[in-house]
């Protein structure tokens, strides 16, 4: 409930570190509920160095030995390695673009999507835009993010904002 009433849907822009946590920890989600991945998220933000791309970049066998006998996280070897790469993309598009907020907005024209559904049924899994970021990110060379993490990942990031009509969130965030 706290996630959802502070976070969920709230535009992050201008903080890559904070855009690459979402991504991986969507990833991480694959499988899995997101309940579980926000009770160990405190535990990714130690253990992966505040999603400091520059350092996760870096990170060598020990480290992944290391993150593989911590509980604290998704003891996953295939989602963990995702991370480390996909800190080595981060840092190209950066390099390539300035920004990897920049990038990611991007697939939204740099503004909030504001959907309009009255039913938690008509929310969509993934959208012609979450498609468009997930081939683009997977040509990159980025791992876990097919079209319905990265749609989950627009959601969190206030891309879209598919909080449902009566939510009392969906005007707070239409009109922020």
């Amino acid at each position: 409930m706290r996630y959802h009433d502070e976070e969920w849907g709230v535009p992050i822009r201008a903080d890559d570190n904070a855009l690459f946590e979402r991504v991986c920890l969507e990833g991480a989600q694959a499988g899995l509920s997101w309940l579980t991945i926000l009770r160990k998220r405190e535990n990714y933000r130690r253990l992966f160095d505040g999603f400091d791309a520059s350092i996760v970049a870096q990170y060598d066998d020990a480290k992944v030995t290391t993150l593989l006998s911590d509980a604290g996280i998704v003891r996953n070897r295939a989602k963990i390695l995702a991370a480390i790469n996909n800190a080595e993309r981060v840092l190209e598009v950066q390099a390539e673009l300035g920004s990897f907020s920049d990038y990611l907005w991007s697939f939204v024209e740099g503004q909030t999507i504001h959907n309009r559904w009255h039913h938690l049924s008509e929310i969509p899994a993934q959208t012609d835009e979450s498609q468009r970021m997930s081939k683009d990110l997977k040509q990159r060379g980025f791992k876990f993010v097919g079209p319905t993490i990265c749609y989950a990942m627009m959601q969190a990031v206030g891309m879209v904002n598919d909080h449902v009509v009566i939510c009392y969130r969906y005007d707070h965030l239409t009109h922020a």
